[in-house]
């Protein structure tokens, strides 16, 4: 198991870091705290910012456009509360309808269909699709994103606290700390589990060949980053949570069911790491360098790696030559270029 875990924490060589020739400028500032950034094919001229406090901003050729999404009112905020994520329907060119991931006054889950007009939310279609009640006050999640066959996926925490204490993430019974997904235009659909065994998958997303990327943020020792190749999606996968944290044993909890799917990368909390944030296969063209390559990084030290998948196996691990203070969130526009936005209300996109 040593071996196993030191193989996978790569180790930077000078090499590595002088090939590097990524950089970072600034898109927007003033915002409220960034929790995710999203966009769809039907405008491309269009980037929206989800601001934690419950409202959701837009950008139009990259000036602040306007309100896209207000409900602040219906929104519980703080910490690791709030509006959390939101995901356009693939199909949103024709039926105007995007998804949002909430907190709600009463600290519980809510992941809430909208339909928009003439480019504004119509308050009035909101349509409850999923309620998860939290026991505490941390570990939502909140990630939405559709894949390729216009399912949407939802990612939950364990519900929090400290060490999954009711052993959420590992029962069958439990929402907390699943991967979750739905045909929310299919009438009568119900959420099925397709991944148990998650802490805090804050941030996750599916490449452009269907390949799905987690990062679940860790308990003491271990960030990780899980994936997932398209082809074993839809077999139930069991990332670890409480029995490992990272590849590390954390307690004697026994095993739920599923595929047992070890963590692709690990690293530890050295240097004040202290949360993963996972992000993005890039696939934009602005930055030929970084096509195929994962972006992550951590909220506290603000450092950012990349990796590339070969064989199921991550590769050529590399940290970036920048850093990105309290990052929060990843995101891209219509052309596939790369964001990060912080909690201090800052986007940078991704540079040659």
């Amino acid at each position: 198991m040593l071996a196993h875990l030191l193989a996978a924490v790569a180790l930077l060589s000078p090499a590595t870091q002088a090939r590097q020739e990524l950089s970072l400028r600034p898109f927007a500032s003033g915002l409220s705290g960034v929790t995710a950034i999203a966009s769809n094919n039907a405008e491309p001229r269009r980037l929206y910012v989800v601001e934690q406090v419950g409202r959701i901003r837009y950008f139009v050729n990259g000036k602040l456009g306007g309100t896209f999404l207000d409900i602040r009112n219906r929104v519980l905020s703080g910490g690791e509360r709030g509006l959390l994520s939101m995901a356009f329907s693939p199909a949103y060119a024709h039926n105007h309808r995007f998804y949002v991931d909430y907190t709600d006054k009463g600290g519980n889950t809510r992941v809430v269909e909208f339909r928009s007009r003439n480019g504004r939310t119509v308050k009035s279609t909101a349509r409850l699709l999923l309620f998860v009640r939290q026991p505490y006050t941390n570990h939502k999640g909140g990630e939405l994103e559709f894949d390729s066959n216009g399912l949407l996926y939802v990612g939950m925490g364990d519900g929090g606290s400290e060490g999954d204490p009711g052993n959420r993430a590992q029962n069958m019974n439990e929402r907390l700390g699943k991967l979750l997904r739905i045909d929310p235009l299919r009438r009568g659909a119900q959420w099925q589990i397709i991944g148990l065994g998650l802490r805090n998958p804050w941030r996750f997303s599916f490449d452009t060949n269907g390949d799905l990327y987690i990062g679940d943020v860790g308990q003491n020792n271990w960030e990780e980053i899980d994936y997932r190749p398209r082809a074993a999606i839809s077999t139930l996968a069991n990332y670890g949570w409480k029995v490992f944290e990272g590849l590390a044993r954390y307690s004697n909890t026994a095993l739920g069911p599923g595929q047992l799917v070890d963590p692709v990368y690990v690293y530890n909390l050295d240097g004040g790491n202290c949360s993963v944030t996972g992000g993005y296969v890039y696939r934009g063209r602005a930055v030929p360098a970084a096509v195929g390559r994962y972006f992550f990084g951590d909220y506290c030290s603000g450092r950012v790696w990349s990796l590339r998948m070969q064989d199921g196996r991550a590769v050529d691990v590399r940290r970036e030559p920048f850093r990105v203070a309290a990052l929060t969130t990843f995101g891209q526009d219509s052309a596939g270029e790369l964001y990060f936005g912080t909690e201090s209300g800052h986007i940078l996109k991704l540079a040659a």
